[in-house]
């Protein structure tokens, strides 16, 4: 994914979620820090996630392992429940549980069709 999609792809779930009435930043420099950072930090002030965002052509998406050990880290640290939310060609935004991942010999992997292991957009704002 180039730099350029990956910060559109952010800026339309900071859109998703303020028009739901949930407030979400963009985390400056994640993934090139020294500290973890998630690429976005969503409230609405009963609940706190912590995203990766990933946008794929391809029929699954690999993380590497430090990603997503770094991701579920900041957020015990920050109080917020981890959460990947993956854009597949022509398929609404999903969104994973780390736990939901399947692991790789040095990857973690999310294949579209375990897309029934995740949730939606509404699904994730409605959980309680």
């Amino acid at each position: 994914m180039s730099k350029q999609k990956g910060s559109n792809a952010e800026r339309q779930l900071i859109k998703m979620f303020w028009e739901h009435n949930w407030a979400a930043i963009r985390s400056a420099g994640s993934g090139s820090m020294h500290y973890p950072s998630p690429d976005l930090l969503v409230s609405n002030a009963i609940k706190q996630y912590a995203i990766e965002v990933k946008i794929t052509k391809d029929n699954k998406k690999y993380f590497k392992k430090d990603e997503i050990k770094q991701l579920i880290n900041f957020s015990k640290y920050f109080g917020a429940e981890p959460w990947i939310a993956i854009k597949f060609h022509k398929i609404d935004w999903l969104f994973i549980s780390p736990e939901e991942l399947d692991e790789t010999q040095s990857n973690f992997v999310f294949r579209k069709d375990k897309q029934l292991l995740s949730l939606s957009f509404l699904d994730l704002i409605n959980l309680n």
